[in-house]
Order: structure tokens, then C-alpha cells, then sequence
């Protein structure tokens, strides 16, 4: 795992730094991410691979026997049901690096996370156009 001291630029550093098996599942993580929000802008940040889509969409990272999927508050409480399987806290999911990733399921996740930022959006521009008039 990469040391403390070593920050990436970018998410294909950041998944370059961990071990190939790891390397897998971020990869498929990004994948797919990258499918279920072309227009999300990838950028580090706090030292992890983000999703900035109409502000944050998910974050994701490795860590010794998981990945931390970070796809807000209500994108956990959305799924609750469907995550009962892995260790969760309010905006956290821990996915093992033992078993396979539930990929349809970051898939579900993401496309609601997705659709809740652009309707937050649309909502903000609205309430913006409002009180101007």
C-alpha cells in the first residue's frame, strides 16, 4: 500500500500504487462509475479517488481487506436493504477484497446518486432564478 508521504496526482496513480488484485477492483470500480456518470468530473481528493457531479457523487478507496465506497448519506440509507451484507456506516460501505464486488449494485447506487445531484441542481437554479425576480 502506498505510505502516507505519497500523494497521487491522479486516480490511474492511485490505483497504480496498490497490488494487482486490489488494482482489479478499483478499476472496476472506476468502470463502473465512469458508465453510469460519463459527465462526472475523476479527481483526487482527500487523498482518494472522487466523483464530482453537481458536487460530490462518490468517493472510493483501498484500504488492508477493503474498499471504502463513500456515495453520501443517502446513498447508503437508499440501499440500506441491499448493503445489509457489508459493514456500513452513514456515508460508508466496506467492500471486501475477498469476494467479488456487487457491481449492479455500485451501479444502482451511482445512478441514484447521479440523479439526486442533478435534481438538487436543478432545484438550487431554481430557487437562484426565484429570487431574483
Amino acid at each position: 500500500m502506498k505510505a502516507k508521504s505519497e500523494v497521487a496526482k491522479n486516480v490511474d496513480e492511485y490505483i497504480k500504487s496498490f497490488p494487482a488484485a486490489t488494482q482489479k477492483l478499483l478499476k472496476q470500480i472506476r468502470e463502473v462509475v465512469k458508465k453510469n456518470a460519463p459527465d462526472a468530473e475523476e479527481c483526487i481528493s482527500y487523498q482518494m479517488p472522487a466523483y464530482m457531479y453537481h458536487g460530490v457523487l462518490v468517493f472510493f478507496a483501498a484500504y488492508n481487506g477493503h474498499i471504502g465506497f463513500y456515495p453520501r448519506p443517502s446513498g447508503i440509507e437508499v440501499f440500506k436493504k441491499e448493503l445489509s451484507a457489508y459493514n456500513c456506516s452513514k456515508g460508508t460501505v466496506q467492500f471486501p477484497l475477498d469476494k467479488p464486488l456487487p457491481l449492479q449494485l455500485i451501479k444502482k447506487i451511482v445512478a441514484f446518486r447521479a440523479e439526486e445531484n442533478r435534481e438538487m441542481a436543478i432545484l438550487k437554479a431554481e430557487m437562484k432564478k426565484a429570487k431574483k425576480k
